[in-house]
């Protein structure tokens, strides 16, 4: 089997590409969840701490700037984030629950027709 066959093979595995799938998604959802908070939450909590601008708040230490006020906003984006990640899955585990709660009962064999009935008569008649 050749590198290029394996390779073929290996990226086309259903879990490959799901998880494919899910890094373009949450790369998406990533830049929601920062305009959620960039542009709507954080200038709700400035509002109600006095006006202050989150995104500018930094202290130079000599000649370095330390921007804490971007890592204020960062941590607000990972609850966030993290906090949609725990509901999704939460959600997730109670169908997976219901399902596993309620299996699947076989049903009962039908009842035997008429000729069949007759047949096993007639078989039992035989074996005397």
């Amino acid at each position: 089997m050749s590198v290029f066959s394996e390779f073929k093979a290996f990226a086309m595995k259903g879990n490959v590409v799901d998880l494919a799938v899910g890094v373009i998604i949450g790369g998406a959802f990533g830049a929601i969840v920062a305009s959620l908070v960039g542009d709507v939450i954080m200038p709700i909590i400035g509002v109600l701490t006095g006006g202050i601008d989150f995104s500018g708040l930094a202290i130079n230490v000599g000649a370095a700037k330390v921007a804490y006020g971007k890592f204020i906003q960062a941590t607000f984006s990972f609850i966030i984030i993290a906090f949609s990640l725990f509901v999704i899955i939460k959600g997730m585990n109670a169908s997976k629950k219901e399902e596993a709660a309620a299996p699947a009962t076989p049903a009962a064999p039908p009842a035997p027709s008429n000729e069949e009935k007759l047949l096993t008569e007639i078989r039992d008649l035989l074996k005397k």
